[in-house]
């Protein structure tokens, strides 16, 4: 499904058979001579909530993926720009993108692929364990500026929503379900713009500035005669040994142990510094090379809608993209599309149940299958040892004959070894 609509535009329009998806979006050429193209499918899906709600659907491991759609032409000139979308990543991706792109200007839709210029590109990448980034991507000036926040994408198999919310005031909300998930201002959370201020690399600490939170008690006093404290003490409980001799050991000492009543050099106990104004920082002052864009936050007009990715492994389901200029009818969408969540879920749940079983059914084939054969290798094995031992136990009885046929000719004579047969 793909839906552009303006404030007013609330009632959902029925859909028209005579115009499929195919009427809509334009597949690529892209990478077709090189036969890394990939196709795409309509279908619902592995998994649905709804049988009738089908999407576009990635088919074709290790493939590169375009394909485009013209829309109405939009623009977020002093209007809320809201694009939103769903995909289900049914596949064990792997390594691979899922995100869309907003398109300006005329686009050759047979020749759309990853060169082409865009103005927005936002949405979830994903590669192993580590990266599972979400994509939000600006073009200012012909410049594309990725957001500096590490911002992460979910990874299960269900559909999820991503909604992109730009406002007239350069700030911005992400959605995933109908949740917040980040959001903030271009003008700080891109490098699009100088900052609007910047540190005073001239300015310096007053001398005045009392950046101490804790300070002596000036009315602390050492206690009397706490100098005079030995850090160490005879021990008490020594004695001398029985077998001393003063004469030749010298008097006895008792050895010496630390002194339970030492507390270390006296220091007065501290207390909060009255005159304490934090810890100094440096200012920030207007930056001299900041100049204002009150169009920031506008793209070019909105011309076509795209998906270009690259995928190890295919089956992600793209559905339900919306360009708009009104949050709630796109939170009202997601609401309506996760009435049926549950029943998707219950669909997973039974397909992975299903995976699961023929997973174990082809792996005891296989285990039974490898058992067969290491009995027939181990037979044949057996049936050449015995072979072997056979030839090798006849070459011994042959000799053992021969020398016992020798023997008897010396003892009896060769007149009558003539009768004489030996057999084992």
């Amino acid at each position: 499904m793909l839906q552009i609509k303006k404030t007013r535009e609330r009632k959902k329009k029925k859909k028209n058979p005579k115009y499929g998806w195919q009427s809509r979006w334009v597949k690529s050429d892209w990478k077709r001579t090189e036969g890394k193209a990939g196709s795409f499918k309509h279908t619902t899906g592995k998994w649905s909530g709804d049988p009738d709600d089908k999407g576009i659907q990635t088919s074709g491991d290790a493939k590169h993926f375009a394909i485009s759609a013209k829309i109405p032409e939009f623009t977020n000139k002093n209007r809320t720009l809201v694009l939103q979308y769903s995909i289900r990543f049914e596949q064990d991706i792997e390594c691979g993108g899922g995100y869309i792109k907003l398109l300006s200007g005329f686009v050759n839709q047979k020749k759309f692929g990853g060169d082409t210029p865009y103005s927005l590109m936002f949405g979830p990448d994903i590669c192993g364990t580590q990266t599972k980034k979400l994509h939000v991507i600006l073009s200012y000036q012909g410049q594309n500026h990725p957001i500096k926040k590490e911002l992460e994408c979910e990874t299960d198999k269900l559909t999820h929503f991503y909604t992109f919310i730009l406002r007239p005031d350069a700030s911005y909300s992400i959605l995933i379900d109908n949740r917040e998930r980040d959001s903030g201002s271009m003008y700080t959370d891109w490098d699009i713009l100088p900052s609007r201020k910047v540190r005073d690399v001239k300015a310096k600490k007053p001398a005045d500035w009392d950046d101490r939170e804790y300070i002596d008690d000036p009315d602390a006093k050492k206690p009397e005669g706490y100098d005079s404290i030995p850090k160490e003490i005879p021990d008490p409980n020594a004695k001398e040994p029985g077998n001393w001799d003063e004469e030749e050991d010298g008097i006895w000492k008792p050895p010496k142990i630390p002194n339970p009543k030492y507390r270390g050099p006296w220091k007065p106990k501290k207390i909060k510094n009255p005159n304490y104004k934090g810890k100094w920082k440096i200012p920030y002052i207007d930056n001299p090379e900041f100049e204002d864009d009150p169009d920031l936050y506008v793209l070019k007009p909105i011309k076509y809608v795209g998906i270009e990715v690259w995928q190890v492994k295919a089956g992600s389901v793209f559905d339900n993209v919306l360009i708009c200029d009104d949050p709630e009818y796109a939170k009202q969408v997601v609401n309506e599309v996760f009435a049926n969540r549950e029943i998707e879920k219950e669909a997973f749940e039974e397909a992975e149940k299903t995976r699961k079983a023929r997973e174990e059914e082809e792996a005891q084939r296989a285990r039974e299958e490898g058992e067969r054969r290491r009995r027939e290798r181990g037979y044949d094995r057996r049936h050449r040892d015995r072979e072997r031992y056979r030839d090798k136990y006849r070459r011994i009885r042959d000799k053992y004959v021969q020398e016992q046929n020798v023997k008897i000719k010396v003892d009896i004579g060769l007149d009558r070894f003539c009768d004489l047969t030996f057999s084992v």
